[in-house]
């Protein structure tokens, strides 16, 4: 009897690692992870369109993430979306930082990409980027080659033969 306990004891230690384990792995995979390099500020930016942008997304410059997302809302002034995101203090951007709403892979995450401008002063907190790209939505895509397909497509107008009438030549027949 004290050894079907023990060994009890030892499976449900082997499961509980185990839903750990899962648990982990379900963070990593949504990237729910915390973001916590220390101090950050807060960065503003306003879009035309954020696509499937969402709050706790990446903010990344060269690939390497430097911030996160930390709100999405709507203007219903200017009927833009306004971003606020959070940098790292230990990565300084100049004041004419570009920020773009990029997808990772075809039809991965989307997230903030920045580049870096050429300006002295650098950001601070509550700073507002003018210089954005909204998010390039795969269905407009679609619709616009679509569109430009079927155009391309359509027959040109006929014109009737120099020196003829059309109606005429019709009704000679």
């Amino acid at each position: 009897m004290n050894r079907n306990r023990l060994l009890d004891l030892w499976v449900g230690i082997f499961v509980m690692l185990g839903i750990l384990a899962l648990a982990f792995l379900a963070l990593r995979a949504a990237n729910a992870s915390t973001f916590s390099s220390g101090v950050t500020y807060t960065v503003q930016a306003r879009f035309d369109n954020v696509g499937s942008l969402k709050v706790r997304a990446p903010v990344r410059s060269a690939g390497v993430m430097v911030g996160r997302v930390s709100s999405i809302s709507f203007d219903p002034e200017t009927y833009e979306a306004v971003v606020q995101f959070t940098v790292a203090t230990a990565y300084q951007f100049p004041k004419d930082t570009a920020a773009k709403i990029l997808t990772a892979g075809l039809l991965g995450e989307q997230y903030i990409g920045l580049s870096a401008g050429g300006d002295t002063v650098m950001l601070k907190e509550g700073d507002v980027l003018h210089l954005t790209q909204s998010a390039v939505v795969l269905e407009t895509l679609i619709g616009q080659f679509l569109y430009n397909k079927a155009a391309e497509g359509k027959p040109a107008e006929s014109k009737p033969a120099e020196g003829g009438d059309a109606k005429g030549a019709a009704s000679s027949k």
